[in-house]
């Protein structure tokens, strides 16, 4: 016995020693700067034999990435990649401050093989300069520099026109965008923008056509141009072939454009395709965000009301804190609560673009309010709904009721000679009406069951007629069969044409 636990006690040991080993094989995580080198290696190989998905692979890594950068990893790694001089080496470092030049001094004593090695293909630089640009983005002293870097960069895109590119080429546009917005100059963009989706549109660039699209999209929402945008949208057909993250944006966009035509159900249905096809919520929080902002006013706006679930999403709990509270105050139609909630929350609802959608909401709180009021009085006077709605006069109380009655929201009448209004009693559950109507169901369930039995029934005699079809058939067989036998019967007394024929 004491062997036998020895043994189990040297197990458990054994078990205990290798759990250091196991932890030692994870994969430590690169440094940005071999994350770029390991980029570069992919943007090669996916030229070298022509598969644009190394490309897309580089390119979904950039969110993660650009938020690494600093100077010293973009210069480390221009010197690594870049080890001969080369224009483009130069071209690159002298965006980057001079200040810490002094890492070359690391790469001098490198052997003699490195020098030999060939130039990087275009594309690299392309994507060195695409890093470079965002990392210009994160101050706001180097704005002007990163534009005059996106222009150069466009031009040298333009110039190149290598299909290889293009990929990245739509990532570059976002970072044009990205510097003439952050610059308060996006207007001055938008012919630049125009002149470029016509040309992809004419290559059949899908990728940058789309990113194009959005830009322009971008653009015209920004300053509030819904006619040219919805214009847009109807001249242009965007690309199928594009990715999910373009897709959902465009749908975005359309989501605002018909939100503010009035057009509330191809809205909900736009921004329903954003969220689906939207990236995940730990990905792009601010886009995630943006969307169910919009979507929630939107459902607002149709008469209805979000689930209690959606504001308790760990990525919108804080963003949907005043919209939660426009949610309360439409459901319990209480004014003055709306009034307060958007004169509480107005910077933050001018800033995501729905204040003025959420104005309208103003009309659906006092329906609700209404609705209540009717439901708990069965006859009340102008005055008192004017106070308990907070509204204005007692004018605008009985248009405000009378167009409840119209549209059906309410039943009941306003006398105007009492200046009160009253409200029509609850039905019954039961009653001769409800008695009809059920008896009218009843009857549409035993004549669609009848109407289904009588067609599963088949015709009488019906497989009489299938055995004489089967009959004369046997019989034009037996008479063919006879045919072809007496033919082969002359055949054979016929005369020897010998052998020869």
């Amino acid at each position: 016995m004491a062997d036998v636990e020895m043994k189990a006690a040297d197990g458990k040991k054994e078990k205990k020693e290798e759990k250091p080993a196991e932890e030692e094989k994870k994969p430590v995580p690169l440094t940005p700067v071999a994350e770029i080198k390991a980029n570069v290696v992919l943007i090669e190989g996916a030229v070298s034999t022509l598969e644009p998905r190394f490309t897309h692979r580089v390119l979904r890594s950039l969110a993660h990435l650009r938020k690494k950068l600093d100077e010293k990893v973009l210069k480390d790694a221009t010197l690594e990649v870049y080890t001969n001089e080369s224009a483009s080496k130069t071209a690159l470092l002298s965006w980057l401050s001079p200040g810490t030049t002094d890492h070359s001094m690391d790469i001098d004593p490198a052997p003699t093989a490195k020098q030999s090695q060939p130039e990087p293909v275009p594309e690299v630089e392309v994507y060195f300069r695409l890093l470079i640009i965002h990392y210009l983005l994160t101050s706001s002293d180097n704005y002007a520099k990163a534009a005059k870097l996106a222009h150069e960069t466009v031009e040298k895109m333009q110039a190149l026109n290598r299909r290889s590119m293009d990929p990245i080429a739509a990532k570059v546009w976002y970072a044009v965008e990205r510097t003439y917005e952050l610059g308060g100059e996006l207007a001055d963009a938008r012919p630049m923008f125009l002149a470029a989706q016509r040309t992809a549109a004419l290559r059949h660039d899908d990728e940058t056509e789309a990113s194009l699209i959005n830009r322009i999209l971008r653009s015209y929402l920004q300053y509030s141009l819904y006619d040219q945008a919805d214009k847009l949208v109807s001249k242009t057909s965007f690309p199928a072939a594009a990715g999910n993250p373009q897709h959902a944006r465009y749908h975005y966009y359309l989501g605002r454009i018909k939100a503010v035509q009035l057009n509330y159900t191809a809205a909900h249905t736009n921004l329903q395709q954003a969220i689906r096809r939207a990236s995940p919520a730990k990905t792009a929080p601010g886009f995630f965000q943006a969307v169910h902002k919009l979507s929630i006013v939107v459902e607002l706006l149709m008469g209805d009301i979000p689930e209690r679930s959606l504001f308790r999403h760990p990525v919108l709990v804080k963003a949907l804190a005043g919209y939660f509270e426009i949610v309360k105050a439409v459901r319990n139609g209480s004014l003055s609560q709306f009034q307060a909630t958007l004169s509480r929350y107005a910077a933050q609802f001018e800033s995501d673009k729905t204040y003025t959608l959420i104005v309208r909401l103003r009309q659906n709180v006092i329906k609700t309010g209404i609705r209540r009021l009717s439901l708990s009085y069965s006859r009340i006077s102008l005055r008192d709904i004017c106070v308990k709605l907070h509204l204005d006069s007692e004018e605008d109380a009985e248009y405000i009721v009378g167009k409840a009655i119209r549209d059906g929201v309410i039943e009941g009448r306003i006398v105007h000679e009492k200046g009160w209004m009253e409200c029509g009693g609850q039905k019954s559950g039961y009653g001769p009406e409800v008695s009809d109507v059920f008896s009218r169901r009843i009857a549409y369930c035993l004549e669609l069951h009848n109407q289904s039995v009588k067609a599963m029934r088949y015709p009488l005699n019906a497989h009489r007629k299938e055995l004489a079809a089967a009959e004369g058939a046997r019989e034009r067989e037996k008479e063919l069969a006879k045919e072809i036998q007496e033919g082969g019967d002359l055949d054979d007394d016929g005369p020897d044409l010998g052998d020869g024929f």
